[in-house]
């Protein structure tokens, strides 16, 4: 009797063990010998599980296979090169795809220091000039016009401007008025303008004296194959590992401020521009084609500096310097890119390093963006000669304005409805004409800033 009451106890711990724990080690071992082998005797099985397996580490795995695709030596390297052999050692230091990330801390403190700039150093120089704050003319106030601002479009068509004609009882000529003085109150002061045309001329001529200051003393400024003696096991530098991630952070800032900037009417053209410079950049900087970039960067920014200049003379009113300023800009703009350029840098990337290194994938790609970027150049130089002398030839009648302060088109600021009111038709043809400078008519076309 006394046997059957132990019995009976042990029966009822086993079952609460189950119940409240699982089963007990001994009964899981027995579990996973009963189902290793079910999975012996059933193939299919097992084969299911792998599957289930291989699945789970896909996304790894096609993860990996598209970075050891973008990365591929044979693509970036010359042949018998690794990524292996550029590795950063005791004795040399050489270009590493993750140095770019510090351009993106440091566009952010670019930004706050244009920022700080413009606010305390710009400003106080604008006003000193006595450039004015204020902006275009105000449209006045009316909720159904603001509505339709706001909500429908900027630009009404012509029957739209009849159907307000009769709502409000205005005549069309007035709501056409309204809206381009309420267009134009959205548009930046002379004062934004000239605070970021010193900016960038501040910037462009600082990073251009720098890269002379550092190329003066590199042997490839003055024999352009020392670009390539030894590629691509050519030590990184201290000073060119700052002159590269110097200008990726300022053409990165330039990407966010964009959209913060004064809206032109070349916002594509320049969004894109910028995009293709990081491209460069950054492309030759992974390839450790750093010495020919380096002269690439310096020979563009030799001229950015003085049109940013030409600029801020004109927002001043000091409009002979504003004229000096731009002569000088388009001699070094023309020289620098229709000469220096193919005779400099397109010579050694093509034919010297052929002869000293020999093509490979990423060379045609490298050689390819260049002969693009010659192209644009012809083109940027070819609007400045037409614009140059279509302002000479004004100039005989008095009207030589090649930067004309109050019709700075790329700013997209239209003309006043009191101007357009007291000026007659001919008259308005003739000014817009004779002052729709440099600025209006490269950014219609092409022209760019910075290249």
């Amino acid at each position: 009797m006394r046997d059957e009451r132990k019995e009976g106890r042990g029966e009822i711990c086993r079952l609460s063990a189950c119940l409240c724990g699982g089963p007990s080690k001994s009964g899981r071992a027995h579990q996973a010998e009963r189902e290793k082998a079910r999975i012996r005797s059933d193939p299919a099985s097992a084969r299911q599980l792998e599957a289930q397996a291989t699945q789970s580490h896909a996304p790894s795995t096609e993860m990996a296979g598209i970075l050891a695709w973008f990365w591929n030596e044979r693509f970036w390297l010359p042949h018998n090169v690794t990524w292996a052999d550029l590795k950063n050692t005791d004795e040399a230091t050489f270009p590493q795809a993750e140095d770019l990330y510090l351009a993106f801390p440091l566009a952010f403190c670019i930004f706050m220091v244009r920022l700080i700039f413009e606010r305390f150093i710009a400003k106080p120089c604008a006003l000193a000039l006595k450039i004015q704050a204020n902006g275009p003319q105000k449209a006045q106030p009316n909720a159904i016009l603001e509505k339709v601002f706001t909500a429908i479009t900027k630009h009404p068509d012509e029957k739209r401007l009849e159907g307000l004609s009769k709502q409000l009882d205005w005549d069309v000529r007035t709501i056409q008025r309204w809206f381009r003085q309420r267009r134009n109150q959205e548009k930046p002061s002379t004062l934004t303008k000239f605070c970021e045309s010193m900016w960038k001329f501040t910037f462009y001529l600082y990073i251009f004296s720098y890269g002379v200051r550092f190329l003066k003393k590199a042997p490839w400024l003055w024999e352009t194959r020392h670009c390539w003696y030894s590629y691509p096991y050519q030590p990184l530098t201290s000073d060119l590992h700052y002159y590269y991630i110097m200008e990726l952070a300022f053409y990165w800032s330039l990407m966010f401020s964009q959209f913060t900037d004064i809206k032109r009417k070349d916002f594509a053209i320049m969004f894109v521009h910028h995009l293709a410079t990081i491209a460069l950049i950054t492309f030759s900087y992974v390839n450790n084609m750093v010495r020919v970039g380096t002269l690439v960067m310096c020979l563009h920014d030799a001229s950015d500096f003085l049109l940013e200049a030409a600029k801020m003379a004109n927002y001043a009113k000091c409009q002979r310097l504003c004229d000096l300023l731009f002569v000088v800009f388009g001699l070094v703009f023309i020289s620098t890119r229709l000469g220096l350029y193919p005779i400099w840098i397109l010579n050694t990337t093509l034919f010297e390093s052929w002869e000293i290194v020999g093509p490979y994938p990423s060379w045609w790609v490298f050689n390819l963006l260049l002969l693009l970027l010659q192209l644009l150049h012809s083109i940027w130089s070819y609007l400045i000669i037409r614009i140059t002398c279509r302002a000479i030839a004004k100039g005989k009648a008095g009207k030589w304005n090649p930067l004309h302060v109050s019709k700075d088109d790329r700013s997209d600021i239209e003309s006043s409805s009191d101007e357009e009111d007291s000026t007659p038709p001919a008259a308005k043809g003739g000014h817009n004409s004779a002052t729709n400078g440099t600025n209006g008519y490269l950014s219609g076309g092409v022209y760019s800033e910075e290249h």
